[in-house]
C-alpha cells in the first residue's frame, strides 16, 4: 500500500536488522512495532532518535494496551496506531505526521530568519559600550526576565534590542507585539493593551483580544511608555503586580504569561518629580535597565556600522557599492549624529543612490555632515576645516572642540588640553573664558 502510494520503502523482520537498514537507507519515517523478537521497540525507538533526532516514529501496539502507547509517546514517538488497523488509517497517520513535519521546518526557517533579521549584527559594533549592551542582552534573554526597561535616544535602536531579546530566548517561537504609547489615543490605548468584550461599547459587536493576550507565551514591547497617560500606568501597575487584566466590559480575569519589554527617549525619573509619571510604576520597570549609548559615544563603531549599512542597503536594492572612501569615514566619525544610528543608516542609503562608482564619496553626503570634514594639505601636512556655506562663529567652534576633549576624557583637563595640543594653563584660560566651567 505504502508502495503504490509512492513511498520508497524498506522492512526489517528484527531490531538488529532494522538498525542496519536505518542507516542505509535513513528513513523518514519509522514503523516501529512495540514488541519484536530480539528486542523492545521502546528501547529501539531511543535509538533511532539518537542516530536521527528528526526520524517520525510511529508505534504500532495493541489497543488493550494502553499502557504501552503512553510510554512510547513519553519515550518520544509521534504517534502510534493500534491494532488491529486498516491501511487506510496508516496512511492517513503517516501524512498527518509528514505534514505536520514540514509545518515545523517552515516554522523553525522562519525563526531563523527572524534571528538573523534581528541578531546581535544588527546592533553592530566593538566598542566598549555597545558590548556592554550585547552582554545585556544576553543576560536578559537567557533568564526570561519578565521585566526590561530600555532607555536610549530616538535613533539608537531600542526597538532593535528589543526584539534581539525576544529572539534569542526561549520565547522566540511566541508573538512578539509592540505598541506605541506615545501614537495612540488616550481613549483607545486601553482597548488595544487589553481588548474588550462584545457589547462593552456601541461598536463592540464581538469580543476583541488585546496585545497582552494576542502574546501569550511571547513578548509585549511598549515603546515610549514615558508618553503613557498617568491612568493607563495605574493599569499596568496592577497588571505588571499580577499578571492579569480584565477586557472592557469584562468581569473575569485573564492570566497572560508575557515578557514585558518597556522603552522610552524620555528620563523617567524627571518625569516623576513633575508628576508626570508613577513613581511605584517606575520602580517596578527599574529591574533589568539596558542603556544604549548615543553613536557619538561609540565613534570607533562608524566604520563597521557603515560597512554593515552598505551590505544590507545592497542586499536591499540590488546596488553593488564595494566600500567607502577614507575622506567620506573622517566625514562620518567627525560628525556628531543627532539622530544616532537611523540618521547614519538614512545618509548611506541617499548617499548609495546617488553614486555612480562603487565607493562612496564624500560628496553624496548632506552639507551638515560635509562641513565637519577635514581637508588635508599633504605638501604642508596640516588639517583645514571646511568652512560651512554660511559661515561660522570661531568662538562656537573653540567652545564645540572644548566640550568634545571634556567628554572624551570624562572632565579630566590634562588628557583633555593634551589631545588639543594646548597646555592645562591655556585649557583653564579658555574655559574661564568662554565660562565653560568655574575654575
Amino acid at each position: 500500500m505504502l508502495t503504490d502510494a509512492q513511498y520508497s520503502v524498506e522492512t526489517a523482520l528484527s531490531g538488529a536488522e532494522a538498525l542496519t537498514r536505518f542507516d542505509n537507507f535513513k528513513p523518514h519515517v519509522v514503523l516501529l512495532d512495540v514488541r519484536l523478537p530480539d528486542a523492545n521497540g521502546i528501547e529501539l525507538l531511543a535509538d533511532f532518535k539518537a542516530r536521527n533526532p528528526d526520524v517520525l516514529v510511529l508505534m504500532i501496539t495493541a489497543y488493550a494496551d494502553a499502557d504501552s502507547a503512553v510510554k512510547a509517546l513519553k519515550a518520544g514517538a509521534d504517534d502510534y496506531i493500534g491494532k488491529p488497523f486498516n491501511l487506510d488509517n496508516i496512511k492517513q497517520v503517516i501524512e498527518q505526521c509528514l505534514e505536520k513535519k514540514e509545518l515545523n521546518q517552515e516554522a523553525n526557517s522562519f525563526h531563523r530568519e527572524q534571528r538573523k533579521t534581528y541578531d546581535y549584527d544588527n546592533l553592530t559594533g566593538n566598542s566598549p559600550e555597545i558590548i556592554r549592551v550585547f552582554k545585556m542582552i544576553n543576560v536578559c534573554a537567557e533568564t526570561d526576565a519578565k521585566i526590561v526597561s530600555i532607555n536610549g535616544a530616538s535613533g539608537t535602536g531600542k526597538q532593535l534590542v528589543a526584539r534581539a531579546i525576544h529572539f534569542h530566548s526561549a520565547r522566540a517561537a511566541s508573538p512578539f507585539i509592540e505598541i506605541n504609547c506615545a501614537a495612540i489615543p488616550e481613549n483607545l490605548l486601553e482597548n488595544e493593551m487589553f481588548g474588550h468584550e462584545k457589547g462593552a461599547f456601541t461598536d463592540a459587536s464581538q469580543t476583541y483580544k488585546g496585545i497582552f493576550e494576542a502574546a501569550e507565551g511571547g513578548t509585549v514591547f511598549l515603546d515610549e511608555i514615558g508618553d503613557m497617560p498617568l491612568t493607563m500606568q495605574a493599569k499596568i501597575l496592577k497588571f505588571i503586580d499580577s499578571r492579569k487584566f480584565r477586557r472592557l466590559g469584562g468581569t473575569r480575569d485573564i492570566e497572560a504569561n508575557v515578557r514585558l519589554i518597556t522603552a522610552t527617549h524620555q528620563n523617567l525619573q524627571k518625569l516623576v518629580q513633575e508628576n508626570l509619571f508613577r513613581s511605584d510604576l517606575f520602580f517596578r520597570l527599574n529591574v533589568m535597565t539596558i542603556i544604549i549609548p548615543l553613536l557619538k559615544d561609540r565613534q570607533e563603531d562608524i566604520p563597521t556600522l557603515t560597512m554593515y549599512f552598505i551590505k544590507r542597503i545592497n542586499e536591499e536594492y540590488g546596488s553593488c557599492i564595494q566600500g567607502v572612501s577614507p575622506e567620506a569615514i573622517d566625514c562620518l566619525k567627525r560628525y556628531h549624529w543627532p539622530g544616532n544610528v537611523r540618521e547614519l543608516r538614512n545618509a548611506i542609503e541617499r548617499a548609495m543612490m546617488l553614486e555612480q562608482d562603487s565607493i562612496l564619496s564624500i560628496r553624496h553626503f548632506g552639507k551638515e555632515i560635509t562641513s565637519a570634514a577635514p581637508r588635508l594639505d599633504k605638501e604642508e601636512n596640516k588639517t583645514f576645516f571646511t568652512l560651512p556655506p554660511d559661515g561660522i562663529s570661531i568662538d562656537e567652534v573653540e567652545k564645540e572642540l572644548i566640550n568634545q576633549a571634556l567628554d572624551r576624557f570624562s572632565g579630566n583637563q590634562t588628557q583633555a588640553a593634551k589631545c588639543l595640543h594646548i597646555s592645562r594653563d591655556t585649557l583653564r584660560y579658555r574655559l574661564k573664558r568662554h565660562g565653560l566651567a568655574k575654575i
